[in-house]
This record gives structure tokens, sequence and C-alpha cells, in this order.
């Protein structure tokens, strides 16, 4: 793909709302043009909207909905539901497309838009930039539909019922969360009524946390990206497992029952080593991004299974998994992907899955989560004023050769921009924690001579 994508980063459209590319205006073109895109033929076409708990979800609810309509498109409002909610009723209900109105783990200011296809995976950037392409044209003020085939709009009242059962049918029938103290922080987010009701319905005993939305706490203070509260919850109440979800409840974080935090990358290797020892691993490998850590590939090549990495975002993890016919892939934020069961990252099932392990085992999370040792990483953002390809930073790409040869194959160096903020993430890892540390700051430090602010 040798064009651009402008309004699309690394998981859809996103930005402050009301401010461009997050307006009404905006989402109207971008309901036509993905209405377009997908009609193939003189089929009526079907498309679920779904959003999180912001208040400006109104907006784009709406306008997305009106442009849809105008081209002849039906509409199903979901409301509130987690992102692999929406994944899972377009797939369900045959829709042609589906749409998740939210910012994820951003403050409730900001707002977002990611699209799955019909099948329940995330637009292709071709896809993408075509749907850009077309929003940028003239040829969306040429089409529409004639009066008599405007499309409708219709709410789908019991799409939460579906999801819960969706959920509970992945938890094996033959137990349940008897006796198990969960404390369950949903972020003031989507997932606010549909996580409690699948682990009370299962029989835990449940304490809640961030479930109270008012359009304008969703992640503030809770939530997967912040996990203190949830620590102090688990010890306060002496709880089995505390789990933290973000805004649109795709990822997970959980806390053990010291009060540990316990990331993605450990959360994939209890994975992978009950998938691999039940003969369930497809393809011999598992993917995660650039961010996981060394201490996860060092564990899963040991056990003779390949360990692919993918740029960051789990829409690229689940790209690669397809490709390589394989059913296990994440990232450390806590984005867990199951293709078995699902088509993107689902912090509930994932929950779900560590909740059948820890009772299977008869063993503790704290128990499970030796079961690798994480390399320090140091992590530091530099906000930018452009994202000036790196390639063309000399300074920099000669104090970051020099660095990694400091490193000597005991660590590595990364660096990236951020798909949804003016920020460049340098990223440091490596078995020498004070030495990390310094190399991250100097490089942070250039960077931002090059680039800050």
């Amino acid at each position: 793909m040798n064009e651009l994508k402008r309004l699309f980063g690394t998981d859809g459209i996103r930005g402050i709302a009301n401010k461009f590319p997050m307006t009404p205006e905006l989402s109207l073109k971008l309901g036509k043009a993905l209405a377009l895109t997908i009609k193939q033929n003189s089929k009526k076409i079907k498309i679920i909207i779904g959003k999180d708990t912001r208040l400006s979800g109104y907006i784009f609810e709406q306008s997305l909905a009106a442009g849809i309509t105008s081209m002849g498109g039906d509409v199903h409002f979901v409301g509130p539901l987690p992102t692999p909610a929406i994944s899972f009723i377009t797939s369900s209900m045959r829709a042609d497309a589906g749409i998740v109105i939210s910012a994820s783990h951003n403050p409730y200011q900001d707002n977002g838009i990611k699209i799955f296809d019909g099948s329940g995976f995330k637009l292709s950037d071709e896809l993408e930039l075509k749907i850009e392409n077309l929003i940028n044209s003239k040829q969306l003020d040429l089409s529409g539909v004639e009066p008599t085939d405007i499309g409708k709009a219709y709410r789908l009242d019991d799409a939460q019922g579906r999801y819960i059962v969706y959920l509970k049918n992945t938890f094996p029938k033959n137990l349940t969360l008897d006796g198990i103290k969960i404390v369950l922080d949903c972020s003031n987010g989507a997932a606010y009524r549909v996580a409690p009701s699948v682990f009370e319905e299962l029989g835990a005993n449940l304490i809640k946390v961030g479930v109270n939305p008012n359009g304008k706490n969703i992640n503030q203070d809770c939530g997967a990206l912040l996990p203190d509260l949830l620590k102090g919850e688990v010890l306060k109440h002496g709880a089995d497992i505390g789990i933290a979800l973000d805004g649109d409840a795709d990822r997970v974080i959980f806390i053990d029952d010291n009060g540990n935090e316990v990331d993605g990358d450990k959360i994939i290797a209890i994975f992978a080593e009950e998938m691999i020892n039940n003969n369930l691993l497809s393809g011999n490998t598992i993917v995660t991004t650039i961010m996981s850590n060394m201490a996860l590939e060092k564990f899963v090549k040991d056990k003779g299974v390949n360990f692919i990495r993918t740029n960051v975002g789990d829409r690229y993890v689940v790209e690669s998994m397809k490709n390589l016919n394989c059913n296990l892939g994440g990232e450390k934020s806590g984005h867990i992907i199951f293709l078995d069961y699902a088509t993107t990252g689902d912090g509930t099932l994932a929950a779900l899955q560590i909740l059948k392990i820890m009772i299977g085992k008869n063993k503790s999370l704290s128990e499970l989560a030796k079961i690798i040792d994480l390399y320090p990483q140091t992590l530091l953002n530099v906000k930018v004023k452009n994202k000036k390809p790196l390639t063309e930073l000399s300074k920099l790409s000669t104090l970051i050769n020099q660095k990694e040869k400091q490193l000597d194959g005991y660590g590595r160096i990364n660096l990236r921009y951020s798909g949804t903020e003016s920020i460049l993430r340098v990223m440091v890892e490596g078995d020498n924690e004070s030495l990390i540390s310094n190399i991250a700051e100097e490089i942070a430090d250039l960077a931002t001579k090059e680039l800050g602010i």
C-alpha cells in the first residue's frame, strides 16, 4: 500500500470529541463512505453500532446512522457494550459491518470510531484507505438513494443478554465460580453491566468498582491502565483475584491475591503452557508485539514454539494469527486473543480462561504468575510536534546503535510513535535495571531535542 492513511490510526479514527477529525460532520461522511464501500449488490446492508459510556457517544451514534441510512443501509443500535461484543453481535447477526464508538483507555474528552467487517475482524489497512479516499472525494455528494429506499434504524434490546450467554459458554459447563472472591473494575466503561452479570451468574463472590458511569468518569483513576484502586480493594477484601478492564473492555490486567499486578506477558505465558500441555495450540506459534518482554520470548522458544512479533495493535496480532493459522496471541497491555472463541481481544473472556486454569490446577494467581520472571523494562513518553520518520533522525539512530552495542545482546531498544497521540514511546529492556533506565533517559533526552514540543 503506497498511500498513507491520515484519518485512520492503529485502531480506527480517534481524537478530541467535537474537534476534527472526531466531528459529527466527519462521522456522517464516514457512515456514508462505509455503506458505499460494503454495498456490493442490491441487497440491503445491515450495520451494528455500539459505544462505550462517553458523553460524546450520542453525537457519533446518530451522525453515523444518518450517513448509513442515507445510503439505504439499516442500522441496529446496541448501546453501551464492549468492543468484542460488537464484533460478536456483528458476526452472529450476519451483519455487513459493526461500528464501535470508543476511545478505549483515553479520557472521556476523547472518542474514536473503529469498524469490524461482517466476520467480526477489524478492517484491513487497504479497506480503511479506500473509505478514507471516499470521504475526501466528491463521490459522496453525488451518491445516495431515492427517498423510497432510505434505510431504517432499530434498537437491539437483547444484545447484552446475547453477549453474556456467549461469554458463559466459553467457560466449562462442569465448573462454577462458587467460593471465589473477585474484585472487578469495569473502568466506568462499556462493560459496566455485562461483565458483572457474567461473573455473578457463574457464582462468584463479586466486589464491583468502576460500575457507575456518568459520561465523564470513564477510565478516571480506575481500569486497566490505573490499577492502584483495584490493588487496594483486593487486599482490603482478601480477594482471590482482581480483574481490571479498560474503557471498551477489550483488554485486561490482573491483580493477584498478594496485590501484585500481572500483565499481559505473564498471562500469555500461563495460557501458552496450558495450551501446549493440552495439545490445544494451533500452528505451533504464538503472536505478540514488539513490546512484549524478552522473558516471554525465551519461555515460548524454550518450549519449541515459534514466537512472532508484530507492530503494536491487536489488529496486527490478529492479522498475523490468521495468516499463520494459530489461535493464541496478545499484547503486554492486556489484549489477549483466542481465535478459537473471538476475533479480537476480550478482557472478560481472558479473565474467564484464567479462572478456569486457577480452578483446574487448584492454584492461586500468584502461584501461576511465577511462570516467568520479566526482564526490567523502562518506557518513557516524549511529546512531539510531528511524527518525523525515525530513519531521518541521524543523531538518534547513531545513539541507538551505540546503546544496542552496550546492551551486548542482553537487552533491546524500541522506539515507536503512538497511533493515537502525539507521543514517541521509548522502550528499553534488559537484565540490568540501572543500565536500561540510563539508556532510556539518554535516548528520550535526545528525542526531545530533535522532536519535542
